[in-house]
């Protein structure tokens, strides 16, 4: 069984490519289940993500296809949400969709993964940066309004680290994340970074394993060609710390399958 949770379309104005060739990529990788979770609007960095007027195009596009492809694959529709305090809006929280994926993107506003903005590392103390980056993603699992965490050790991307343990500085973050029930994706697009691999590295696998948090899987696809990206990579990761199954969601509702 395959899972893919985590793909984005057009309407968030920096993928290509139709939602039929994603399809079409996902059913030849043997995908079972292929989940469409495009950047969700939000009145903050309108440039990357989709627009509020889209909202209703995006999920009956979606839908459709669910529907088209319903003997061939199993197609889910999300949201991957922006975890911004006093941004994130009712109209996403409330959409009649299988799941919300909470992503950390900003530190105080500073778009920390864009390689627009990577010049302000050299002005900020590294291990502070990590500190409030994992204080975002306590607090993104404490507000319950999601199900699944994204690429939860992002601020990697840039091969920027912390002198600090990685696991201490995670680890309130885990608590949090397991007393919410929710799931972490691992997710490739790590390996099409500098950083040169998955999302989570293997010091927040060990505290996943260690707190017997549940996984899922996402390529993080931004075009066709990029679906199932290192799907046979980022399964071994996950069996190498004695996972077996996967979380997928449907209506919010949560179930576990063997991959």
């Amino acid at each position: 069984m395959s899972v893919d949770l985590h793909n984005h379309t057009i309407l968030c104005n920096h993928a290509s490519g139709t939602t039929k060739e994603y399809i079409q990529k996902a059913i030849e990788k043997k995908i079972k289940y292929f989940g469409f979770s495009d950047h969700a609007p939000m009145n903050f960095d309108t440039k990357y993500r989709m627009n509020f007027s889209k909202m209703s195009e995006y999920e009956k596009e979606i839908l459709h296809a669910k529907d088209l492809y319903k003997d061939k694959i199993n197609i889910l529709l999300g949201y991957e949400v922006d975890f911004l305090k006093g941004y994130i809006d009712k109209s996403v929280l409330k959409a009649n969709v299988d799941y919300l994926i909470g992503s950390v993107h900003f530190i105080n506003k500073w778009s920390f993964d864009n390689p627009e903005f990577i010049g302000e590392y050299k002005n900020k103390d590294i291990d502070k940066i990590w500190q409030e980056y994992f204080e975002a993603v306590e607090d993104l699992a404490k507000s319950g309004l999601f199900q699944i965490v994204g690429h939860i050790d992002l601020i990697k991307i840039f091969n920027f680290f912390p002198k600090k343990d990685v696991k201490l500085i995670a680890k309130n973050a885990i608590k949090a994340i397991k007393k919410s029930g929710m799931s972490v994706e691992i997710n490739s697009a790590g390996f099409r970074k500098p950083v040169n691999e998955a999302y989570p590295s293997k010091e927040i696998m060990e505290l996943l394993s260690e707190y017997d948090i549940p996984i899922t899987f996402g390529s993080d696809a931004h075009k066709p060609d990029q679906v199932g990206f290192k799907k046979e990579e980022i399964h071994s990761l996950a069996k190498d710390y004695g996972y077996n199954k996967c979380s997928v969601y449907i209506k919010k509702e949560h179930k576990m399958v063997k991959f």
